[in-house]
């Protein structure tokens, strides 16, 4: 074990091997694993389990009852030595459970920076989780998910293996999410549907009037009745042309592949 500058509990246990940071805090009744890597300034508060090959940025803080990197639940997994890193400045709360990628998943499961897990949260397996996002209280994220920057769930949504959320999107509490929800999106219900533009958000995140009338505009012409989806999508890029916001929400449908993308309720047509 690595440490320099470290409070460790006299009834904590790390394994020898673990990298430790500077300043790190770690609270009784934790065990950290002979592969962990702790970054400068990580606070395990207590009864926190960090296993596997998991490394987690610094001046993140875990709070008591989370399992941090134990082995994933996909019946598939035969013990690859997969990882799990999670990002700097991270809040995780009590009983969230985050697991590592499996060979057929890209060998990693990955959190970003400054992001945010309420109570009993749980990030499956080959996930890719962005930055400033939050999940509230009992969000389920089953395999292979991808879930972009600024991204908010609300608390008990589920969300399908493979399904992507673009950045800046809002899923509503209780939320069954099965198909992809585009950047900027609002989906709610269960089945979940696109009920607009997360306005809120991108009101508080500093948009212009200007960027959210056209992305308005934008999505009210993608989710019209008349033509396929494929078809409304070639008209809104020629439409606007230099909208970088726009066109982050027309390519994100473009390269789709195994989830639909989640769309308003009197839109059928999803596959284009």
């Amino acid at each position: 074990m690595a440490v320099r500058e470290v409070g460790v509990h006299s009834l904590a246990v790390v394994e020898p091997g673990a990298v430790i940071g500077r300043n790190v805090s770690i609270g009784p009744f934790c065990t950290i694993g002979a592969d962990v890597e702790l970054g400068d300034d990580v606070h395990l508060v207590s009864h926190v389990a960090v296993a596997g090959r998991t490394s987690i940025g610094a001046r993140t803080r875990i709070f008591p009852f989370s399992s941090i990197g134990h082995e994933p639940q996909d019946l598939k997994y035969r013990g690859e030595l997969s990882r799990l890193d999670i990002g700097s400045d991270c809040l995780i709360r009590e009983g969230v459970t985050m697991n590592p990628g499996t060979g057929s998943g890209g060998m990693l499961t990955s959190v970003g920076d400054r992001s945010t897990f309420l109570a009993n949260a749980h990030v499956a397996h080959d996930c890719r989780v962005g930055s400033d996002v939050i999940f509230s209280n009992n969000v389920m994220l089953a395999g292979h998910c991808r879930v972009g920057d600024f991204v908010i769930l609300g608390g008990g949504a589920a969300v399908h293996q493979f399904v992507r959320i673009g950045p800046h999107a809002f899923v509503g509490g209780l939320a069954g999410v099965e198909n992809d929800v585009i950047p900027y999106g609002m989906a709610l219900g269960n089945r979940a549907h696109l009920a607009g533009l997360n306005l809120i958000g991108l009101k508080r995140r500093g948009f212009t009037r200007e960027q959210i009338h056209d992305l308005r505009r934008a999505y009210r012409l993608l989710f019209a009745a008349e033509g396929t989806l494929k078809e409304r999508v070639e008209d809104v890029a020629g439409e606007f042309s230099t909208h970088v916001e726009v066109h982050e929400i027309l390519d994100f449908i473009r390269n789709g592949a195994d989830r639909a993308i989640c769309v308003p309720r009197e839109v059928k047509d999803v596959a284009g």
